[in-house]
C-alpha cells in the first residue's frame, strides 16, 4: 500500500528531491503529497510545484511578531498537516525545532536528517563544526545520520546513519558535497526503513 509522506524543507529541496527519485525508480512505494517550507524563496518549493506537488508555505516570524508565539504556531501547523494523513513526516533541511505540541499530533511519525553522527555535533552548522574539528584534530570522520524526532535537539533514536570520511585535502566544501551526496543515499534508506516499522 502506497505510503503518504509529507516533507518539511527551508532550502534547496535536494534531499526531497533524492525521494522524489526513488519514488520514481520504485524504491519507494510512496507518494509526497505535501511539501511545507517556512521560507518563502526556498527553491525546494519549485520542485515540488514542477512535480506538481502541494505546498504550504508556513512562516514562524508572524506567529512571534503578534506574541501567539511558538507553541500557536506548531499547534497550527499540526492541524494542516493533519488532513493530509501523513504516515511518515520528514524534516529534509529544516531549520526549526518542533515542540511537542507537534510531535503529540504524529506519534514516531516524524524523522529527521541531521548532517552529523549520533552525538556529535547537534543543532546548526554540523557540517562546518565537523570539519573545523578534524582540523583541530579532534574527529577523523564526520557523517550524517536520520533520526525520530523527539523534544531534545537531533537526540532521537537513530533509523540510519553513514560515515563520511574527511580527507586530508579537504576544503570545507569538497567535504560538505561528499556529506551531501551522503545524505541522499541515506534519506531514502531511512525512509524505507522508517515506513517498514509502522
Amino acid at each position: 500500500m502506497t505510503k503518504r509522506l509529507v516533507i518539511f524543507i527551508s532550502g534547496s529541496g535536494t534531499n526531497f528531491q533524492a525521494i522524489l527519485d526513488a519514488i520514481a525508480y520504485r524504491q519507494l512505494d510512496s507518494e509526497v503529497v505535501l511539501v511545507v517550507s517556512n521560507r518563502k524563496a526556498a527553491y525546494g518549493l519549485i520542485r515540488a510545484e514542477a512535480a506538481g506537488i502541494p505546498t504550504l508555505y508556513a512562516p514562524l516570524k508572524p506567529y512571534l511578531e503578534d506574541g501567539r508565539g511558538r507553541e500557536a504556531y506548531d499547534r497550527d501547523l499540526a492541524g494542516k498537516i493533519k488532513s493530509y494523513q501523513p504516515d511518515l513526516i520528514i524534516l529534509a533541511g529544516w531549520m526549526h525545532i518542533l515542540s511537542v505540541t507537534f510531535l503529540n499530533q504524529f506519534p514516531k511519525a516524524v524523522i529527521n536528517l541531521h548532517p552529523a553522527l549520533p552525538g556529535t555535533f547537534a543543532g546548526t552548522e554540523a557540517i562546518q563544526r565537523t570539519f573545523e574539528a578534524y582540523q583541530r584534530g579532534e574527529v577523523t570522520h564526520g557523517g550524517c545520520m536520520v533520526h525520530y524526532v523527539v523534544p531534545e535537539v537531533d537526540a532521537g533514536p537513530v533509523i540510519a546513519e553513514v560515515i563520511v570520511p574527511i580527507e586530508t585535502n579537504d576544503t570545507l566544501e569538497i567535504f560538505e558535497t561528499r556529506l551531501h551526496n551522503a545524505e541522499h543515499r541515506l534519506i531514502v534508506e531511512a525512509t524505507h526503513k522508517a515506513l517498514a516499522g509502522k
